[in-house]
């Protein structure tokens, strides 16, 4: 009974990265879209930081519960980029730069944590709770990061790749990713899930370069 509880409070630290995570990585794309010219997510509501807007509740739930799930896709006309490579390419980065944005600022807030909370209060409860609120901010989103520019389909890294390497690779490549993505994504999980995560491993190499590099610049 203690367990579950344990995991349900664990649940609860990762909520603000979900919601927070979630809602400006779609913002991301939705500012990326209208400065490349199209209106679409801006007309639709979708150009916001409300969480209401962007989180899809049933992918919500699979992100706090499994640890993987997603939120509404926001919906672009890539017809109207003012250049539709470039602008593929931007949009398609947005949201993961937000991702990266928003770990490097948890990076720095957790520095500055070290750095100036003291002693007594980093090792009171009330200390160790806010430090694993803001180790799941910052892994969460580099997790967001790395499965996104994974160039399987309907990824954002497929988006890029399909613009970078349609040509060299040819059109069969892309159209096998985007038949199957789904199936090789599933695979990819449930690797996760049995012990072995390619996205948590890169992730948590990422997360010992921010953080190091935070922690260097505020000398802890």
């Amino acid at each position: 009974m203690e367990s579950f509880v344990d995991y349900l409070i664990s649940r609860l630290y990762i909520l603000p990265a979900v919601i927070i995570g979630l809602s400006f990585h779609e913002w991301g794309h939705a500012f990326a879209a209208y400065k490349m010219g199209d209106p679409t997510a801006r007309n639709l509501g979708r150009l916001t930081l409300n969480p209401l807007k962007h989180i899809d509740p049933i992918g919500f739930l699979m992100m706090l519960v499994f640890g993987f799930g997603w939120a509404k896709p926001v919906p672009v006309n890539p017809h109207n980029y003012r250049n539709y490579r470039i602008g593929e390419i931007v949009v398609s980065l947005a949201g993961v730069t937000m991702n990266l944005i928003l770990a490097v600022i948890s990076a720095i807030i957790l520095a500055a944590y070290y750095k100036y909370a003291g002693v007594e209060f980093i090792a009171s409860t009330a200390g160790t709770r806010l430090n694993v609120i803001i180790y799941y901010f910052i892994m969460l989103n580099l997790c967001l990061l790395v499965f996104n520019l994974i160039p399987i389909y309907p990824l954002d890294g497929f988006h890029v790749a399909e613009v970078l390497l349609a040509k060299p690779l040819g059109p069969k490549v892309f159209l096998f990713l985007r038949n199957y993505g789904q199936y090789i994504l599933i695979g990819i999980l449930l690797l996760g899930r049995s012990g072995f995560s390619p996205v948590g491993y890169i992730a948590g190499k990422l997360y010992s370069v921010v953080t190091s590099f935070a922690f260097w610049v505020f000398g802890v």
